[in-house]
């Protein structure tokens, strides 16, 4: 089967699972509501009014790993992956075609949350983020949703690993919200080599860790790939 024809089906699935869709609405609501706090509690000369205005991605990534590894997972349960595979049965192929049906709403969705957040953060943040350039709006807000799509890919491929949406969640959830803050502060720069640190380098007005705007990023993009490389290969050796 072409390819176009397999990434359609695989489209049809995701909008038609309702999670999936509350899973990318919650990415913009608890972004923005999360940055509006965030910001009303930005003080002090020292404050970073960038990352204020999107604090909340630490929270709207959540949401995004959740709608990556539902996606994915959700082929494992009744036998559906063998279905999908008896149409496709080039593993690759239909691998390729979730990953793409996965990261293109993620991405497109990820920069609206991170426009939204932007807007919400800057009119809280007031006088504050008259500080800001234009650029360093753009480069927040862009970069927001490169994170958030880059998460939920991340997510994709560890729960073709694990096979199991909960397993994913029960590992990836925990490591963002505690596990990662504890790490970070007790292993220095070790930390900011971590999925997420690196990742919201691009969020921060100006960085005092090892990586930069768009190297941060960049480092995400590794895990990512890595994570759906694993996905891939444990989806050609082991049974549906």
């Amino acid at each position: 089967m072409a390819f176009a024809p397999v990434l359609h089906s695989e489209w049809i699935k995701i909008r038609t699972l309702r999670s999936m869709l509350w899973a990318l609405g919650a990415m913009v609501l608890a972004t923005a509501a999360f940055s509006a706090l965030a910001a009303l509690d930005a003080e002090g000369a020292d404050s970073d009014p960038l990352f204020s205005a999107f604090f909340g991605v630490s929270f709207g990534q959540v949401a995004a790993v959740a709608f990556g590894a539902t996606a994915v997972s959700s082929e494992f349960q009744g036998g559906g992956l063998r279905v999908s595979l008896s149409a496709v049965p080039q593993r690759g192929r239909w691998f390729t075609a979730k990953a793409v049906a996965v990261g293109v709403p993620a991405l497109a969705v990820g920069l609206l949350t991170g426009f939204v957040s932007l807007a919400v953060g800057s009119a809280v943040l007031g006088e504050k983020a008259d500080t800001l350039t234009w650029t360093e709006q753009l480069r927040g807000a862009v970069g927001c949703g490169v994170y958030l799509a880059l998460m939920a890919l991340f997510a994709a491929g560890i729960a073709a690993v694990l096979r199991s949406g909960v397993a994913t969640l029960g590992i990836l959830i925990p490591f963002l919200i505690l596990v990662s803050f504890v790490v970070g502060d007790v292993s220095g720069t070790i930390a900011d080599f971590l999925p997420d640190k690196a990742g919201q380098a691009v969020l921060h007005e100006t960085s005092d860790g090892t990586l930069g705007p768009w190297s941060g990023p960049a480092v995400t993009a590794c895990w990512t790939a890595a994570a759906l490389l694993a996905g891939a290969w444990s989806l050609r050796r082991r049974d549906a």
